[in-house]
């Protein structure tokens, strides 16, 4: 299988090659191959050298990322995402089936201006984070689940989505044991958030996957195609493939930046529950367009923002 350390050496080489020389670099399913988007022979000649796959392109990541950012500025349409697709070499922009009439009329002008750097797909589903990984907690405003469990200073917390922690509050778990107030909260932009531990109540260092429990030991990146499995309360253990990085989310709330999408599937009631890979930690279940009955696309957010805000680190 594609390994972390593949990846974080990609990373390094896309840092190195720049903007201009590339546009990505995602797993191919189909042959479980690292593919890194390139721009010239030169660029290509250096990802071989890493057992990659090099695949020329048309567009850069620069002129990409341009894209993003002017749809970022420009367009503010809840019920839409979009995010560089490094498969196709575009941005997909995706609209659920609240966008309609001028608000749909103005998304198709804002791609059409992009000219073949944009596409739009369309979701039968409603965009939300109407799905509130791991255990159970509520306090008494929302029912969520658990992402993963952080320390910093001393303390420690639970990290979950910031739509949830967003009134506050004191948490308590399903048979109506304590587990601690709400610490920190942000949402929209980002969508995360601590509770922290009352002393008194004991930590565990895992991921509950449906009974059984998985040790986290680092949190990471993620890339597309990447295998990934979460956790939520209501419908346990669940798998896919992270289909976008860096993608923008417009719920009705508000833009949420930097999330990841992916097609595993989610309920109400998933919300804040943990996405990983082996061991480790990769993001917080933040909302999506599907159910587990009828899928739509899913979305995270990267978990190691959340820690690197907050001073904390998984344990």
């Amino acid at each position: 299988m594609a390994s972390f350390r593949s990846a974080d050496t990609l990373r390094a080489l896309e840092a190195r090659l720049g903007a201009d020389d590339t546009a990505g670099y995602y797993r191919d399913v189909a042959t479980n191959r690292m593919v890194v988007t390139v721009t010239d022979e030169a660029a290509a000649e250096e990802v071989r050298a890493t057992g990659a796959v090099a695949r020329l392109v048309e567009r850069s990541g620069a002129e990409l990322v341009a894209a993003k950012t002017t749809l970022d500025r420009t367009v503010h349409i809840a019920g839409t995402t979009w995010g560089i697709d490094p498969v196709t070499n575009q941005v997909l922009i995706t609209a659920d089936s609240t966008v309609k009439g001028a608000g749909l009329d103005a998304l198709k002008a804002a791609a059409a201006a992009l000219g073949g750097a944009a596409r739009i797909e369309y979701e039968s589903g409603v965009l939300s984070t109407d799905q509130s990984g791991g255990d159970y907690m509520d306090n008494d405003a929302s029912a969520c689940s658990t992402g993963f469990n952080a320390s910093g200073g001393g303390r420690t917390y639970i990290i979950t989505a910031g739509h949830c922690t967003d009134g506050g509050g004191v948490w308590e778990t399903y048979s109506g044991s304590r587990i601690g107030p709400t610490s920190r909260s942000d949402f929209p932009t980002n969508d995360f958030g601590a509770v922290q531990y009352d002393s008194t109540v004991t930590r565990p260092g895992d991921v509950n996957l449906s009974g059984t429990h998985r040790d986290i030991t680092s949190a990471g990146d993620s890339y597309v195609g990447q295998a990934i499995e979460r956790s939520g309360f209501k419908t346990g253990r669940r798998s896919g493939t992270v289909t976008a990085v860096n993608v923008t989310v417009n719920y009705s709330a508000g833009p949420v930046y930097g999330m990841v999408a992916n097609n595993s599937c989610a309920d109400p009631g998933d919300s804040g529950g943990p996405y990983l890979a082996g061991t480790v930690a990769l993001g917080i279940h933040s909302g999506g367009s599907g159910t587990c009955a009828s899928p739509g696309t899913e979305y995270y957010q990267p978990v190691k923002e959340a820690l690197s805000t907050y001073g904390l680190s998984v344990y």
